[in-house]
């Protein structure tokens, strides 16, 4: 790889000639504000904040699209420098609503940080302000335009990274704001509530929908039995609204959390999990000696659902005909469990807690009722339940690890690893392999199926039959698979497709990242090793191992 050899802030660094000044000050510590910038997504340098000195040019650059150069000066931090940044982000803020004390990023707001850092305590540039709109007709996600500062995040994962094209630039000059086409409510559009955009976006111009009234006035209903359910990407997650380092496991406080909130049981989405591996790797056998549908394709993803139903209806046989886990729990709560404690189901109360916004759509949906009675009652994010533990005043740090509630809380290390990309169809392969062979295979991990590249392929001889298959995360990338698909470029038997980048790990409702922090690690990765460790300290590891299963 071709180096250069720059100076920045009196550092003399030697780096690969493809980076920009950003990353290169990076390796040395120097940390340069940005705004706009959001890496593989959005790196326009359309926000000016990342503004830094190059010796012997005749204007500012910024830093996070100016490549380096042999021998190049810079200077990240001079009083020009401080006071062109600080004038940059007050003229944004004067066309912002900037009631942050009830605003839903309050503290975890990257302008309000680097107004904070910039030390700026009044807006010199008062004036007219463009009216702003409140779209909150989806049941997923609420577009508030008055936060949005025109960055762009959101527009380029909307169309690069998810290839969905809900939102643009519309209007023009000081009437500019970001939408969908002719300022529709994103109900009106394909959206599929991957919650992509609210991730990406550095304010709150865009939130999930909440929920948590709702469960707060179930939970303190004495004729309610409310339960609970926590998707594996949760465990993974949830300790980064308390301190802890991407990717911590927290699984014991998670559930001592939700026994503190006052939640008659807690059960675990994994058993959910282990059920749905079982369905789909009967269905997929069933398939495979029936001449049926194939590729057959995981359903467990409802952002990629939507999107196979807007975007490839061609596909939709292919779908596996599986509910997703925690719609599968939800209908076995109000049954079976209802039967076995004698509970009127109509006096159930499910809660999902979720990584992602879609599943807030998905519970919705009218095929998700049985007799009059949805399958799970309200969904929480990650985010919303971590609001919830505040305000409880729990100290999330200090409590003692848990155990989910017997029957429906225990589940294997194949339903924990379902929040990583190829989690599912590692699971799948583990039961399949299994049930053609009919021994009890020990090597169970498929290493060539985990990772983040955008599409992974393998060959798996199972009993003597090759199956061919793939494992593909992301619209875009999913996509891309199914036009080689259409055209016959590649054909396979079984097919997971999870509608974010890096799976339920990365989803739309996990917390907030600063765009500097993902510069430093892939999020993905760290959050998946949560998932893979909690499959590796479990005794029992196979789905259809559980002993819990319901026939």
């Amino acid at each position: 790889m071709e180096k250069v050899t720059l100076t920045i802030d009196n550092i003399t660094v030697e780096v690969p000639k493809e980076y920009t000044i950003l990353e290169a000050a990076k390796t040395v510590g120097v940390d340069i504000p940005t705004l706009c910038f959001l890496k593989d997504a959005n790196e326009i340098g359309a926000c000016r904040v990342c503004l830094v000195e190059i010796q012997g040019a005749r204007a500012l650059q910024a830093s996070c699209v100016h490549p380096v150069a042999e021998g190049m000066v810079i200077k990240t931090n001079t009083k020009k420098l401080r006071d062109t940044r600080k004038s940059t982000v007050e003229l944004i803020l004067s066309n912002h609503n900037r009631e942050c004390l009830t605003c839903f990023r309050n503290k975890s707001c990257e302008l309000q940080s680097l107004a904070e850092e910039l030390n700026i305590s009044e807006i010199p540039f008062e004036g007219e302000k463009t009216v702003g709109t409140i779209d909150d007709k989806s049941t997923s996600i609420v577009r508030d335009s008055s936060k949005c500062i025109l960055c762009g995040r959101c527009v380029n994962v909307c169309k690069n990274v998810q290839k969905t094209s809900i939102l643009e630039f519309t209007n023009r000059g000081f009437e500019t704001q970001i939408s969908p086409a002719f300022n529709k409510s994103m109900n009106e559009t394909p959206c599929i509530y991957c919650g992509q955009c609210i991730v990406s976006c550095p304010v709150a111009a865009l939130r999930e929908k909440e929920d948590i009234e709702r469960v707060w006035d179930a939970i303190e209903d004495p004729e309610i039995h409310v339960v609970v359910q926590t998707a594996p990407a949760v465990r993974a997650a949830l300790g980064e609204e308390f301190g802890l380092p991407i990717g911590s496991r927290v699984t014991g406080k998670m559930v001592a959390s939700l026994k503190r909130l006052g939640f008659d049981q807690v059960f675990d989405t994994n058993f959910g999990a282990d059920l749905t591996i079982m369905e789909e790797g009967h269905e997929l056998l069933h398939r495979l000696q029936n001449n049926g549908k194939l590729p057959m394709i995981t359903s467990c993803s409802p952002g990629w659902v939507r999107y196979c139903e807007f975007n490839y209806p061609e596909f939709i046989e292919n779908l596996s005909t599986c509910k997703s886990p925690h719609q599968m729990l939800g209908a076995i709560i109000k049954s079976y469990y209802a039967e076995k404690q004698q509970i009127d189901p109509k006096k159930i109360f499910v809660v999902s807690i979720m990584p992602c916004t879609s599943k807030k759509s998905e519970a919705a949906r009218p095929e998700m009722t049985v007799d009059g009675l949805r399958d799970v009652d309200a969904v929480l994010t990650t985010r919303e339940l971590a609001k919830m533990i505040k305000q409880a005043r729990i100290e999330f740090l200090k409590l003692e690890d848990a155990e989910f509630d017997p029957a429906l809380g225990e589940y294997t290390g194949a339903g924990a690893i379902f929040g990583a990309t190829g989690g599912v169809m590692e699971a799948a392969l583990r039961t399949l392999a299994d049930t053609l062979t009919g021994q009890e295979l020990e090597e169970i991990e498929y290493h060539n199926i985990r990772g983040v590249a955008g599409i992974k392929e393998a060959e798996i001889n199972l009993g003597g039959q090759t199956i061919k298959i793939a494992v593909v995360h992301g619209t875009a990338m999913a996509s891309k698979l199914l036009e080689m698909i259409k055209s016959g470029e590649k054909e396979y038997h079984f097919i997971e497709i999870m509608g974010c980048s890096g799976g339920c790990v990365t989803g739309g409702g996990q917390p907030h990242v600063p765009a500097r922090v993902k510069m430093d690690c892939d999020i993905r990765v760290e959050r998946a090793k949560a998932l893979y460790e909690e499959d590796t300290v479990k005794q029992l590891r196979k789905s259809h191992e559980n002993p819990m299963k319901i026939h």
